[in-house]
């Protein structure tokens, strides 16, 4: 038998090549990332709050014990959340979760005295990831939030609801998240039919979404039905609000007409502003300012005989009032439409 003369390199050299390799790729690796750690987490993909399970009672912020009134309201809240990361509101939160359940009456309160009133926990986006120069439907994290409301919505309708009809309700962000429900999931009859009414407040509906989704559709008085009510509310030399679109849809909640016509203040039933850390009412004032809308931007337009403190917004925008400087007539309003709705159901 004859034996080939081989060099050994012939063959350990392919084995170290591919050591070589493999240990040159862990190196890159381990400075890729480390790179990536010091330059700034945001190019690690972040870990999201637990999901919320809608199944338990602790994933609700409120859930109506007894359903006895015609009508449900399902409610959204608006950021309450402002923290960097992460980016999304862990609804475990304890401070968070306080916060949301004072929106019960500082909002949602406007629905509950007429619809049983059932609101979610979401993963909501926080504030810091907010960047009104792009698209913020379109944005990774406002996404998440959505998401999971829509998963709540389907198990409101499916173990909550009973065949009931109910209205949609939020505000700012949890306006938005309604929107893109509405967008996605209301091109079907049986929810078109069941919807009493939608208050999508502090965030711009347009009039391209009136064309773009078809079953949108703008309120135009106080007493349609099936219809979107919107509006943001700020002064008359306000500018550059993050909330107010191109194109806005806006409603009077004092004389609920759309175009320019003042309503005066002798028709604020009230404007109600409630304390910011509890439920309590600092102060109810009877006929507190007027209100118009502004054709041409689609604002609401008031002058408060008060400063109000705007927070984060700009001078004159009063997204955080948009809700208290109307509260009694939402709240008339939303009684009205409700026992419409259920008079022509007959």
């Amino acid at each position: 038998m004859r034996f080939q003369k081989v060099n050994p390199w012939q063959t350990y050299l392919p084995m170290i090549k591919k050591q070589v390799l493999f240990s040159t790729l862990v190196m890159l690796m381990l400075m890729y990332w480390g790179c990536v750690i010091t330059a700034g987490a945001a190019t690690i993909p972040e870990e999201h709050p637990p999901s919320p399970d809608y199944d338990k009672a602790s994933s609700w912020v409120f859930q109506a014990p007894v359903a006895d009134k015609p009508v449900d309201v399902f409610y959204i809240y608006p950021t309450i959340y402002g923290d960097a990361s992460p980016a999304n509101m862990d609804i475990n939160n304890a401070a968070l979760r306080k916060t949301a359940e004072h929106l019960m009456d500082a909002q949602a309160g406007a629905y509950s005295k007429t619809a049983n009133l059932f609101a979610p926990y979401y993963r909501q986006m926080s504030f810091a990831k907010l960047d009104p120069k792009t698209d913020m439907f379109q944005n990774t994290y406002f996404k998440l939030g959505y998401a999971d409301v829509s998963r709540a919505f389907e198990y409101y309708l499916k173990h909550l609801n009973q065949g009931r009809p109910f209205i949609l309700a939020g505000h700012s962000q949890g306006a938005m998240v309604l929107m893109t429900l509405m967008r996605e999931q209301f091109n079907n009859p049986q929810l078109q039919k069941k919807l009493v009414a939608a208050y999508l407040i502090g965030y711009s509906v347009t009039q391209k979404d009136f064309i773009t989704y078809p079953w949108m559709k703008p309120a135009t008085g106080a007493t349609d039905t099936g219809v979107i009510i919107s509006y943001n509310t700020q002064s008359p030399d306000a500018t550059d609000s993050p909330v107010l679109l191109p194109g806005a849809y806006c409603i009077n909640p004092l004389n609920w007409t759309t175009d320019g016509t003042p309503a005066d203040k002798s028709l604020n039933l009230g404007a109600v502003f409630f304390n910011e850390t509890t439920s309590h009412i600092d102060r109810e004032v009877v006929h507190y300012v007027g209100a118009r809308v502004d054709p041409k931007t689609g604002a609401l337009i008031a002058t408060p005989p008060d400063t109000l403190n705007v927070g984060d917004f700009p001078p004159g925008v009063y997204h955080r009032f948009d809700y208290a400087l109307w509260y009694r007539n939402l709240q008339a309003n939303v009684a009205l439409r409700c026992q419409l709705y259920i008079d022509q159901s007959k």
